[in-house]
């Protein structure tokens, strides 16, 4: 439905994977056969058609469709880009299994390129390493020490029958309400991308501030998560216009799940909407503010986005929000490549998108914090970064200072190389300016030329 003319579906998720030999890659996609026959949200395709709500079907077999291509030795394009252009941009999400490989020897060399596209439908980050876990599982051997599988199902009736849609329906009134405009960043609308225009830039959070930003999140008792929400709403405020945003937030939707949630494949995440007022709020309160909505927001966490965006006072067609605040804990230094962690493959590529057009990423190590930014054109990510380092700074210098009562609105966005070029090198050439008011040289200029022309509208001018 997303997919407009181009028919390119931005949640048919790519990975390549490169293998040293044809062998290997065959039997990296057996194992990968054994974990779909294993996991019934594998073997998942939907149906909505002529069907009083959409439901999910679950066949007993589902053989995932593997198709060999031949690349160009002279193209100009690397291989693997070569292989990923030639991969469908969509998928029948009717049909299971949502997850296809396609195959393709790398010109010049003995390695062999596999494509695995897999819909966001089924799948989080989370599957991702759970999928290949199994499988390593497998080609080492070790099928007998893999835990029985969860089905799904029992994750689905929890988040069904757990909230009330009358619950749900009366939290995003209070929250939501009298909100008449979207919060659009940079001014960018449309939440019906493919992606195929987004920019990425990653970044480091100064090690020195995110150890000072860890620091204020233990003394007022709340999580890096809260301030970092803090920091993309003021980002959101100077880049929308606006003193009252909202965004969406992204809810991991594995804390709360039961037993075994943290190895079952599926897509556990969320979307749903925070709102920020950081006009005439003092960035204290802000915080516990924060604090009190995200709690909130989880008892909430499998409401449905569109029955929070009705809550709103907006017109049909118009979104809520069109920027993304995903919120993560992860292993390793932030920009690292996962490791496939498999005897002769290694990971070549993996690509996330969205379709909003500014999805902004914190990834929390335990240590330091990774900034990612994708920005549709002609927004430069790279600059967010910055936006994003200078607001985290400007909030965690306020609460260091105890001036918890300066206004939020009154944070910086701006850091000192930025602040000098908008001043200095973009005002250009200072001038002398006269020893009146505003007003009185209004006035001196419509004395000195009274007869130029002033307004014009339609057809008609006023001196």
């Amino acid at each position: 439905m997303l997919g407009g003319e181009s028919g390119a579906d931005v949640y048919v998720l790519p990975t390549v994977l490169g293998f040293d030999s044809r062998d290997r890659a065959e039997r990296f996609l057996g194992a990968l056969q054994a974990v779909v026959d294993r996991h019934d949200i594998l073997r998942t395709g939907f149906a909505w058609e002529g069907l009083r709500e959409p439901v999910q079907v679950v066949l007993r077999k589902a053989a995932i469709p593997v198709e060999e291509l031949q690349l160009h030795p002279q193209s100009d394009t690397d291989a693997v880009q070569q292989l990923l252009d030639l991969c469908s941009p969509s998928m029948d999400i009717r049909q299971a299994p949502l997850l296809r490989a396609t195959l393709a020897a790398e010109p010049g060399s003995d390695r062999w390129l596999l494509a695995l596209q897999a819909h966001h439908l089924i799948r989080d980050h989370t599957t991702l390493e759970v999928l290949l876990g199994e499988v390593r599982a497998l080609l080492g051997g070790e099928a007998e020490a893999l835990p029985a599988p969860v089905p799904f199902r029992e994750f689905v009736a929890q988040a069904r029958l757990g909230v009330s849609r009358a619950e749900h329906e009366r939290f995003f009134g209070e929250l939501l309400g009298g909100v008449s405009e979207p919060t659009a960043p940079f001014g960018l609308l449309d939440v019906h991308g493919d992606g195929s225009d987004v920019a990425e830039a990653a970044a480091p959070l100064d090690a020195g501030l995110a150890a000072r930003l860890r620091e204020q999140a233990r003394r007022l008792g709340v999580s890096p998560a809260t301030l970092f929400h803090l920091v993309w709403a003021r980002v959101a405020a100077v880049t929308s216009g606006r003193d009252d945003v909202v965004f969406g937030s992204v809810l991991f939707g594995r804390m709360q799940a039961g037993a075994g949630a943290d190895r079952t494949p599926g897509l556990f995440i969320n979307t749903l909407p925070v709102r920020v007022p950081t006009g005439r709020v003092a960035v204290g309160e802000a915080v516990r503010g924060m604090q009190k909505q995200l709690a909130d927001l989880l008892v909430h966490e499998h409401a449905s986005l569109g029955l929070a965006q009705q809550a709103a006072d907006l017109a049909a067609e118009t979104p809520l929000f069109t920027s993304l605040l995903n919120y993560r804990h992860s292993a390793g230094t932030p920009g690292d490549e996962p490791s496939i962690d498999l005897d002769g493959a290694e990971l070549l590529s993996a690509r996330e998108r969205t379709n909003y057009p500014v999805t902004v990423s914190i990834d929390d190590t335990g240590d330091g914090f990774g900034l990612t930014v994708q920005t549709a054109a002609p927004i430069d990510a790279e600059s967010v970064c910055g936006l994003l380092g200078a607001a985290a700074e400007g909030i965690v210098a306020a609460l260091e200072d105890e001036s918890e009562d300066l206004l939020l609105d009154r944070v910086p966005v701006l850091g000192e190389a930025e602040q000098d070029q908008l001043v200095q090198e973009w005002s250009g050439a200072s001038r002398p300016v006269a020893e009146a008011s505003l007003t009185e040289l209004f006035a001196a200029q419509a004395a000195g030329t009274p007869d130029a022309t002033a307004v014009t509208f339609g057809g008609t001018e006023w001196s």
